[in-house]
Order: C-alpha cells, then structure tokens, then sequence
C-alpha cells in the first residue's frame, strides 16, 4: 500500500508514530503489522498496559501521534487509559478488540476513544483512519490566545459565603476587564450560582462533565448561559447527580474552558480536595474564603497548611462579613492566627446579599460597601483602576452610583424533574462518534 502522508496536501512532515498497546503478542502483531502496511509508519509495540495511570500519560502521549489500544486484556483499565489519554489531549486514541461488542464500543465511545476496530483488522479502515490522524498534524499556528487565568474559590467551612464572593466576583470582573469570563459552579449538589444571577440554564456542568473526553470549544459553548453582564456561567444542575466528577473529568472541563476564556472562575465550595489542587496548576490564584470565628478560623489554618510548599497555586485569604468592631480582633491578631496576611476584608451586608437571593440584582449593582471590596479584588487581576473604571463605566465608586438596571429574568422555580442531558442537545451539538 502506498504512502498515506506523501502527498502535497499533507501538513506532516515526518511519518506517523503511533504506540499499540497490547499485552496479547497475536494481537499485537496483527496491530502492528496493519498499521506498518499504511506506509509511512513508525510503530512501536508495549506488551503491556502502563502501571501507573498517572504516567501513562508522559510515557504514551508525549512523542505519539496516535495510540492504539487493545481492550480485551482488560477491559476495565484499558477503558480508563484510554480515558486518561483522551483527557490529556496529547495524542489522539484508538482502541480495538476481538469482538464487537455494543456495549464496549459504547463505553469506549465515551472514554473518548476515536476509532473502534476489530480483530482481524480490515486494511483499508485503519489506513483511513490514520490518514485522518496526518490530517490533523497541522503546524502551530503563529500566535494564539494564551490559556486564560484560573480563580478558584473555596472555603473554610460551610456558609462562609463562597457562592457569594465568587458569584460578584466573576460579574465584577467580566465588566471592569471587558474580556471573556466564565464563572463554573463545581458544588454539584447544592450550587446555587445560576440562581444568584437569575438564570435558569438549560444545561448543567454534569452534561460537560460526563462528556470530558469529547468537550471541545464548540461544546462547552452550548453548555454555558450568558449573563446580562457580560459573564458566561456554567451552572450546577437543578437535581442532585448520580455520581461524582472525576479529577480527570473537571481537569479536561478546565483545559477545555481556560483555552476559550481570559478568566475562568471556580465556585470549589468547601468540598474541594486540595491534595488534588494540581489540577488548577500553579499558575492559579486560590480565594480562601472565611470568617471570623472559632471553627472557621481553625479549618482555615488547617487547610492553609496544605498550601505550604513551593508548588501549588497563589493563595489569598478573604475574611467574610468583617466586622472590625464587634469581634475585638485586630488584622494583627488574625494574620497571626492563620500564620497569613489577610489580603481581602469583605464587610457585612446582609441587607444586600438577601436583596441578590430575593430579586437577582448582583452586590456589585447594588449601593453596598461590598461592592467596592469585590470590585477591588477584580481589579487587581485585570489590571485596570478605579479611575479607569470610572471614565468606562460612567459611574462613581464613591456614591455607587451605578447607571444599568438589573435585566435578569426571574427564575422558574418550576424545575424540570429530570436533569438535562446531552440527548436533549440539538443533533449537531452531540460529538461525532467514530466507530469502525
């Protein structure tokens, strides 16, 4: 069979490598022995699958272009590496098998696998298939957007009011940096961002979540909703889930929406398991949010101390409801108590915060001294000032004096008992599957 790649079209440059992954040495061969016949090939065999999920990744997806990997070994574990490898993006998987089974081709459909073959294999499907993988080889372009800014919020205990600092937050930062904004809320069960904002999204963060092999841009698009502020939202779903996220999951979730946005804001709530903080990276900038009290206090040292260390992300400390008077507590004294200079003092409004839950009107169009706080905080991540602000915005920070109206919707409490799926999606928003 002739080359696939040698053509003038072609945007490879070199041959194709691509790993097969098969403990069975038949199987194997006849793998290997395919994808050689294309032409133009550099196979390489693994008589077995990675120990370590954890590495499959730098051992398999580094210096591939393509990665072929037998199922019937085992189903289970192949099934999460392939999983694995799909979610790291860097090389693109196929999978094969003795049978074919509905179901198999089904579950690897959904790890995120993009070819299904059979054994034996039939030439002239592979050889399509992989010259659909030089296809996409195409060069670098130029100059692209970098990856945008991740802000993860997450607090000391359980109604310290992460929801609510993170919610103004992302409204106040899509308006003063004037670039796109996404707020995710990753309390699956209890989020209740969307309807802070009064939006009712059609769409949840389960339907992204459970399609992370396949999210795309173009996906993750039709999944979120746009405030009146400028702000895309990805809410959490109106009915609890059946299952939890994977690390894998929301680390594809983030990639996926960081390439798309210039700021991606996480409501993390208090479940946020911060041994597993390596998914935000380091470039990341974390919001421990808090609260002066005993029990709050004591957890946020506590979860501080996991932040040690030169890996993770920036770590800065909002105390909530600040209240310098009433608590006898200097800055001194709490600095000293979280072993952290606090960076954030967020006063008490609980006149404004039950005015956003009753009408939808975010704090920061609102006449509250919270306002201000919030908006400070977006501004030193976009960069701009107060004065800047100003002459865009046209209003005063002083007498908060704000020009708009609140546009929002109310919110239709009458829920749907059955959570939206990616099956109610249009048929061109569903992923093409490709199974040979």
């Amino acid at each position: 069979m002739s080359s696939l790649i040698q053509t003038s079209e072609s945007p490879h440059d070199g041959p194709l490598t691509v790993a097969v992954v098969s403990p069975d040495r038949q199987h194997r061969i006849a793998a290997t022995t395919a994808v050689a016949q294309c032409g133009n090939i550099e196979p390489r065999e693994f008589p077995e699958y990675p120990p370590n999920l954890n590495n499959a990744t730098s051992l398999l997806g580094q210096g591939f272009d393509a990665v072929l990997v037998d199922l019937d070994g085992n189903p289970q574990y192949a099934l999460e590496l392939v999983e694995a490898l799909c979610v790291a993006r860097s090389a693109i998987v196929m999978v094969f098998s003795g049978r074919a089974d509905p179901d198999l081709i089904l579950r690897s459909m959904r790890a995120g696998a993009r070819e299904f073959f059979t054994v034996p294999f039939a030439q002239s499907t592979i050889a399509k298939a992989l010259q659909w993988v030089a296809a996409q080889q195409q060069p670098a372009p130029a100059t692209r957007k970098a990856d945008g800014r991740l802000l993860v919020f997450f607090g000391s205990k359980g109604g310290v009011g992460v929801t609510t600092v993170a919610t103004n937050f992302a409204v106040a930062l899509a308006e003063e940096s004037h670039q796109s904004t996404l707020l995710i809320d990753l309390n699956l069960h209890l989020g209740d961002a969307a309807l802070n904002l009064g939006i009712d999204p059609p769409h949840s963060i389960v339907d992204a979540l459970q399609n992370a092999a396949h999210l795309d841009a173009n996906l993750l698009s039709k999944l979120v909703v746009r405030h009146d502020s400028g702000l895309s939202v990805l809410a959490a779903p109106a009915e609890l889930p059946s299952a939890m996220a994977t690390n894998l999951a929301i680390g594809s979730l983030l990639q996926v929406a960081r390439r798309q946005f210039h700021y991606v804001v996480v409501d993390a709530g208090k479940k946020i398991d911060l041994k597993q903080m390596h998914l935000f990276e380091e470039s990341a900038t974390a919001y421990l949010v808090t609260q002066v009290g005993i029990p709050e206090l004591r957890n946020a040292n506590r979860l501080i101390t996991q932040f040690t260390g030169d890996f993770g992300p920036k770590l800065e400390i909002v105390i909530n409801r600040h209240q310098s008077r009433s608590t006898g507590l200097s800055d001194e004294h709490l600095a000293k108590a979280l072993n952290r200079p606090i960076h954030w003092k967020i006063p008490n409004d609980y006149t404004a915060v039950r005015k956003m839950q009753n009408t939808a009107i975010p704090i920061v169009h609102q006449e509250s001294a919270i306002a201000g706080v919030v908006r400070q905080m977006a501004r030193s991540i976009c960069g701009t000032s107060a004065k800047e602000s100003e002459t865009a915005r046209g209003f005063s920070v002083a007498g908060l004096r704000f020009p708009w109206k609140s546009a929002a919707k109310p919110v239709n409490r009458e829920k749907s008992k059955t959570e939206p799926s990616l099956t109610q999606l249009p048929p061109q928003s569903l992923p093409e599957p490709f199974l040979r």
